[in-house]
């Protein structure tokens, strides 16, 4: 008898469904959540990173009372929208350049030459990485243009944020002087690499 309703127990186990505590994310802020900086940083933690954050510029806001900070009118609702987009494409410009200084040689060593090939591919992988980088830049200063035309609103939880504004507005953050600078050294390593041949090794 025991063996038989441990054995039913077993096969109820198998074959009934188990609810989940899973739920579905679909608001900006939960992709936002998802978000998380390492200490020890890998290509895929970069790529896992921007797909969260690129998810959370295409998702709907969640509800004013869920909110990453406290909202109680129209005009901190606006400001918070705008900040968080600002955010969110600055986020995206350091885990592009995150990501493409993982393929990106910093020289041209003579005795890589034997890699040749697979070194330019790897620049131009840290290209492309690096003109993401900038488009988002460029989003995030559209973005920085549109908070000096709302209403200045404290909001205490996302304080960080503002001091990004404020660094773009003293000209300390400019991502773009950044990466053409890292596009300038990128293309004069490519340039030594293309000129390698047997003679150089």
């Amino acid at each position: 008898m025991r063996v038989q309703c441990y054995f039913l127990c077993v096969i109820l186990m198998i074959f009934l469904p188990v609810a989940g505590s899973a739920y579905k994310i679909e608001y900006a802020e939960q992709f936002y959540r998802l978000y998380h900086q390492n200490l020890y940083r890998y290509p895929e933690e970069y790529q896992e990173n921007i797909w969260y954050l690129e998810r959370a510029l295409r998702s709907p806001f969640a509800n004013p009372l869920n909110a990453l900070a406290r909202i109680d009118d129209r005009e901190e609702w606006q400001r918070y929208r705008t900040l968080f987009y600002m955010h969110v494409n600055l986020e995206l410009v350091k885990q592009y350049r995150g990501l493409a200084s993982k393929y990106d040689k910093r020289e041209a060593y003579f005795y890589n030459y034997p890699w040749k090939s697979a070194n330019l591919d790897s620049l131009e992988t840290a290209e492309s990485c690096y003109k993401a980088a900038l488009s988002y830049w460029k989003e995030a200063l559209t973005w920085w243009a549109k908070l000096h035309t709302v209403d200045y609103v404290h909001l205490d939880e996302v304080e960080e944020w503002e001091d990004e504004v404020y660094r773009i507005d003293q000209g300390e953050l400019d991502y773009g002087e950044f990466i053409a600078l890292d596009l300038a050294r990128l293309q004069k390593v490519r340039d030594a690499f293309e000129k390698m041949d047997q003679s150089t090794y």
